[in-house]
């Protein structure tokens, strides 16, 4: 197969998580014979030091200014092309589905890495990346999102022809657990995510005020665009961005690894975030808040753990035995590498635009 893929950047991890996502599931995609075109727009935040990742070998990656430079290239590679995939957060994304549409590309999917935020802001009137009345064009909605959302909200609410969930996954080849702990990384809890203000209660409650209460143990935050004004306890350190190529050694040397979840996805459920497959995938321990699918998705107390306050939190890194921490971060790996590897998406995407169209 041929697939054109319109995307927020595969060239830049800086400040998203779409570009690890796309990374791994198309390079396991083109690992199956097939040919991928990734269509990107230069944001200049991606640029220079911010890119790391300016010549993929999975794919041809195509940069662009604006879309009129490229549009009239672009439409008549999607015509050719076996599937073509847009995703959310794409920069003119609505002029780019409709001319799609236009122009006849009728085997056309969308990629909701960010679902909820999506049904959220189309209920507000619009996404920017999105409109409401464009949902119905698609082939398949295919979605970060699983659970009652695809049936009930994609489908029945917006009137997505079929609504399917493609989860993201973790690169088992580029992230793999690494047998000797990077000094740099060895805290007792550390937490990986640009910042967000729906996610930052959890970063305090599960890990600031935690570090306030455990003076004596060791924290780290990996991230962009934390405010100045953000104010981390004394045993805390920051780092504003942390390469994908050292995330095996941050996700493999780290006690405890946090995972904290937006407010709209949180509401909606199911929304499981690439952190946690990618550390998992390394054996990672890790501490999540709460929300509906998890516990469908993971075994509580035996692959993850599931505190409600910080008094629980602290109780984990004080009062837990290092083999049972181990043994968590272990179970959860061996359920990452079964269902959840770049390879079996692949092989999900693979059959999801090979599947012949539900009636309009």
């Amino acid at each position: 197969m041929k697939l054109v893929v319109f995307g927020l950047s595969l060239s830049s991890s800086w400040g998203n998580g779409h570009a690890t996502t796309y990374r791994a599931l198309l390079r396991a995609f083109a690992a199956r014979d097939h040919e991928v075109v990734f269509y990107e727009w230069d944001a200049p935040w991606y640029r220079g030091k911010h890119s790391d990742l300016a010549k993929p070998t999975f794919c041809r990656l195509e940069l662009y200014p604006d879309w009129d430079t490229i549009a009239h290239r672009a439409l008549s590679e999607a015509r050719e092309a076996d599937a073509t995939l847009v995703g959310s957060y794409v920069h003119e994304g609505p002029r780019i589905i409709d001319a799609l549409a236009a122009a006849g590309v009728d085997s056309l999917f969308f990629y909701d890495i960010d679902t909820p935020v999506t049904v959220a802001q189309l209920r507000r009137g619009g996404a920017e990346y999105l409109r409401a009345d464009q949902i119905p064009l698609f082939t398949r909605y295919l979605s970060f999102t699983g659970g009652p959302w695809l049936s009930e909200v994609l489908e029945g609410e917006f009137g997505a022809r079929e609504a399917r969930a493609l989860y993201c996954s973790v690169d088992a080849e580029q992230l793999r657990r690494q047998a000797d702990r990077d000094p740099e990384f060895q805290v007792d809890l550390a937490y990986m995510g640009t910042y967000a203000p729906d996610r930052q209660p959890v970063v305090e409650r599960f890990l600031n005020e935690v570090a306030r209460r455990l003076p004596e143990r060791r924290f780290l935050v990996a991230g962009p665009q934390y405010p100045e004004d953000v104010e981390w306890a004394e045993n805390v350190r920051h780092l504003p961005h942390l390469s994908p190529v050292r995330h095996a050694a941050f996700y493999s040397s780290v006690d405890w690894q946090l995972n904290a979840t937006r407010g709209d996805m949180v509401r909606a459920g199911w929304s499981p975030s690439v952190r946690i497959f990618e550390a998992g995938g390394c054996g990672a321990a890790i501490i999540s808040d709460r929300w509906d699918g998890i516990d469908r998705l993971f075994r509580p107390g035996v692959e993850i753990a599931l505190p409600r306050s910080t008094e629980e939190v602290c109780d984990l890194l004080t009062d837990t035995h290092p083999d049972d921490r181990r043994a968590m971060g272990e179970a959860l790996r061996r359920r990452i590498l079964r269902e959840h590897t770049a390879d079996r998406r692949a092989e999900e995407l693979e059959a999801y635009l090979r599947t012949p169209a539900v009636l309009a």
